[in-house]
């Protein structure tokens, strides 16, 4: 399998449906998408109910001529994800798919929360049983979150149930286009996802929630053309990031870059995580001052905040 993979690998996550993209292989085998990247071929809400058994034929069809082809030359293989439709579905389609573990890191799973999170887990422990060597992706989309008086009882007790399969979670992800349809909202490119008051207010909630435990990641921005497509992107991701978001589900190629830059640390942030890190804790709390921002570092203080940016940059290099 993939060397020990984290929530901070997954980055750009690119959506395909399932049945759609018969060029994914080709374009893979030449590398024409930037990269790093990750890759979800999604089997649900893409993909209507009446296709669904057609669009799992094309999705193996894809996977097998990956593999061949992966056996045959080098080229940058992204992390690959099926997004399923149900528990059931995921039981299905693991047992299933189990022959391509080599090249499908895991699982994305739909509208999780109160309602189907002990039947997905369950299903998840099972498949543990049976030595699957799956990671799991949640995506927070649920209409039955927005609901004020139950959201935080359920968040906390939603993240109690994952303790159990903590280890299988590689990242949260959050539907900002689900909540946004609930309030009947939409954001134009000179707004991002946190002008939208109410989805903004879950976003955080959620992130409040995960992001001490998980990586949790950016709702999906609809824009990949038109007038102020790639700032609107831009100033979004520098809100997530601010917010505890880490990564971006993207809907086409171009965005991917965008992503990747921002996800870039900077040097002064770099150098801190760096210093902080090897700090002597025996000689004290303080580090010097940054030689570019002037602000005090902390190892107790700052450690967490260090690991998040040396693994960034690690992955994804500094400005």
């Amino acid at each position: 399998m993939h060397h020990k993979i984290t929530g901070y690998d997954i980055g750009a996550l690119l959506y395909c449906p399932a049945n759609a993209h018969t060029s994914i292989v080709e374009a893979l085998k030449n590398e024409q998408i930037p990269h790093p990247f990750s890759l979800a071929f999604c089997l649900e809400d893409t993909v209507h109910e009446s296709a669904v058994a057609q669009a799992e034929q094309i999705l193996h069809h894809t996977l097998t001529q990956i593999q061949h082809a992966k056996q045959e030359c080098h080229f940058y293989l992204p992390l690959i994800f099926i997004r399923i439709r149900s528990p059931k579905h995921l039981y299905q389609l693991a047992v299933q798919y189990k022959t391509f573990s080599d090249i499908v890191a895991g699982f994305i799973l739909p509208k999780f929360f109160i309602e189907n999170c002990d039947a997905y887990i369950s299903v998840i422990q099972h498949l543990q049983q049976q030595d699957c060597p799956y990671m799991y992706i949640p995506i927070f989309e649920s209409s039955t979150m927005v609901d004020l008086k139950s959201r935080y009882i359920h968040l906390s007790l939603v993240k109690e149930k994952l303790n159990a399969i903590s280890d299988k979670i590689l990242n949260i992800r959050i539907g900002g286009n689900d909540f946004s349809n609930v309030f009947g909202l939409r954001r134009h490119t000179q707004n991002t996802i946190y002008d939208l008051k109410p989805v903004a207010n879950l976003l955080v909630d959620i992130s409040t929630t995960f992001s001490p435990d998980y990586v949790v990641s950016g709702p999906v921005w609809e824009y990949y053309a038109g007038d102020g497509w790639d700032s609107g992107l831009k100033r979004e991701l520098e809100l997530d990031l601010l917010s505890g978001l880490i990564g971006k589900t993207v809907i086409h190629p171009k965005q991917i870059p965008i992503v990747n830059e921002m996800l870039k640390v900077s040097q002064t942030d770099y150098d801190d995580a760096y210093n902080i890190l090897h700090w002597d804790i025996s000689s004290g709390t303080l580090v010097s001052a940054s030689h570019d921002a002037h602000r005090m570092n902390e190892y107790l203080t700052h450690y967490r905040w260090a690991n998040k940016i040396m693994r960034l940059a690690q992955i994804y290099g500094i400005k």
